[in-house]
């Protein structure tokens, strides 16, 4: 543009001196002079407009380009998206604790480009949910407890395989050693009988007989519904022990556990299995309305499999746990003991879908939540009204939070596919 007036300052400071000079001149030949100027001023602008026309449709070809170069990017980047094209189908197991974790991990598999099923659509207790993933009716679940549920992969399936022949656990993955157990009591009614351990409860009968609510001789301890694979444990370990004045209450474990903590808060003897991580423990408050209750050393489960279980010798509770500090669990002879290892909460999943699934693969092994999250997250879904959508609102609320932990896991996967 300056090019361009300039250009034009010239031609009429030509045509204004020649008007000048036209005062001693012929007026014909100055009139010549005059139109000569004026069609080479014109010329001049008329390249000018036209390389400023040319400059500025290169400009708009060169921007149309890279535009075009964007969206070609961004079409290559979703077409490389490891998930792209495949179906996967996600189970999760019947117990709401695990429900937000099975969640996050649908929601990143979908970032990585799966088209995956909600977990919620598919939600089996251990002894099905194993046998499920075998034959490939899932795909795999994020609620593993080992070493306990290894039991079940000793079943056979109609094609003469064992279970865990198409299974692979993804050692490490989400919560190892996350699964604290152990049995609560409870505090007022146990200190006020000296009570330490569940050992002790069954050696006395003034003891046990408080806990005995049918009359039947036997005291009870609340555990766990028939498919959880804590109540084939609990019933291996009362068998183990020797606690012949103790069995296990089965039912709905919301049904047991509030039962549990009405006693518990008015100071009534009570008992019952529990773990972490879950909401129970925030309305149990063990060291104020509860304790965690101790047993013997020699009480803790070994893999004999003394009520002969398939695949019961996955029951072994190895060394136990002795991790409590005595504000929130009653010391026995032998310290804090709860009588359960702490379980590796792990992914697991069907062999050969893990093996076509290297991005999953990566995700899985770098999927680890927090504990205390998950326990928070656990008390928020406590808190709702424990539908689907608020599942899914707290996971993806999560995530939000969470979002440069979640995109590393998300870079490995993408790495990996």
């Amino acid at each position: 543009m300056k090019t361009t007036k300039k250009s034009l300052w010239l031609a009429l400071l030509t045509i204004v001196a020649l008007f000048a000079v036209s005062c001693g001149s012929d007026a014909s030949d100055v009139a010549s002079d005059v139109e000569d100027e004026v069609a080479d001023a014109v010329d001049e602008v008329e390249d000018v407009v036209e390389d400023a026309v040319d400059e500025v449709e290169d400009v708009a070809e060169d921007a149309v380009d890279e535009v075009e170069d964007v969206v070609e990017d961004v079409e290559d980047a979703m077409a490389d998206l490891p998930g792209d094209g495949k179906a996967a189908t996600m189970g999760r197991a019947n117990w709401s604790s695990g429900y937000v974790q099975a969640e996050i991990l649908h929601n990143l598999l979908e970032e990585i480009g799966y088209d995956i099923s909600s977990p919620a659509d598919n939600e089996f207790a251990p002894d099905l949910g194993y046998q499920a993933m075998a034959t490939g009716e899932i795909d795999f679940w994020a609620n593993s407890w080992y070493p306990g549920h290894l039991s079940w992969w000793a079943g056979e399936l109609p094609d003469g395989s064992e279970i865990g022949d198409n299974l692979e656990r993804l050692e490490g993955s989400l919560m190892p050693g996350g699964g604290l157990q152990g049995y609560l009591v409870t505090k007022s009614w146990a200190e006020d009988n000296g009570v330490t351990t569940i050992d002790q409860i069954n050696a006395d009968e003034a003891l046990w007989s408080q806990l005995d609510s049918d009359g039947n001789g036997q005291g009870e301890i609340y555990g766990c519904p028939e498919d959880w694979t804590c109540d084939d444990i609990i019933t291996a370990t009362i068998e183990f022990a020797g606690w012949t004045q103790i069995e296990q209450t089965q039912a709905g474990y919301d049904a047991m556990f509030a039962e549990f903590l009405t006693k518990a808060q008015a100071g009534e003897p009570a008992i019952i299995y529990t773990w972490t991580p879950t909401s129970y423990l925030a309305q149990a408050i063990p060291g104020e309305t509860t304790m965690w209750i101790s047993t013997d050393d020699a009480s803790v489960l070994d893999d004999s499999n003394p009520t002969g279980a398939e695949g019961g010798e996955a029951y072994d509770q190895g060394e136990g746990y002795k991790g409590l500090g005595d504000d929130t669990c009653l010391q026995g002879p032998d310290g804090c003991q709860t009588g359960w290892e702490a379980a590796d909460i792990e992914i697991t999943a069907n062999k050969a879908w893990l093996a076509d699934n290297p991005a999953a693969r990566e995700l899985f092994n770098q999927f680890k939540p927090a504990l205390i999250d998950l326990a928070i997250a656990g008390v928020a879904l406590d808190a709702s009204d424990g539908s689907t959508a608020a599942v899914e609102g707290i996971a993806a609320d999560w995530i939000e939070d969470n979002r440069d932990l979640a995109d590393s896991w998300v870079t490995a996967a993408l790495a990996a596919g």
